[in-house]
């Protein structure tokens, strides 16, 4: 499975396309923001080995600078396209807006050498912003 169903499925956002154009296709129709929410999806823009971008579901907020995600295609090698739940992401953004991460590296028990750039995270809010509920 691979990031962009797996995060549609789990957060209920109604999103197409790569992992990277969610956070413009999600203006107008969802609240965007800076800061993490359980439910909410962690955007990445295209970068490095991250060619598609990639999105993770928020699934608590530890503290100011850590939360846990679950998402799909994260690892390499055997574990490619699997779901990794409760991974811990931390922000080491300078001005604390998760615009800079890291991501836990299980292979070292520690977080990874890599640093990914962040949009920011898409909130889930009942119904997508413009859009009426049926009646």
């Amino acid at each position: 499975m691979t990031c962009v169903p797996y995060a549609r499925a789990r957060s209920g956002i109604d999103l197409r396309g790569d992992a990277w154009a969610w956070w413009e296709a999600a203006a107008g129709l969802y609240d965007r923001g800076h800061a993490p929410r359980p439910g909410s999806v962690l955007v990445l823009p295209r970068q490095g080995r991250l060619r598609d971008g990639h999105l993770s579901v928020v699934t608590r907020v530890v503290s100011a600078r850590e939360i846990r995600v679950d998402h799909a295609n994260w690892a390499s090698g055997a574990a490619k396209g699997r779901i990794t739940r409760d991974q811990p992401v931390l922000d080491i953004s300078p001005a604390n807006d998760w615009s800079l991460i890291k991501v836990w590296y299980p292979p070292a028990g520690d977080y990874g050498a890599t640093t990914y750039a962040a949009r920011g995270f898409i909130h889930p809010s009942g119904l997508p912003l413009g859009r009426v509920a049926a009646r």
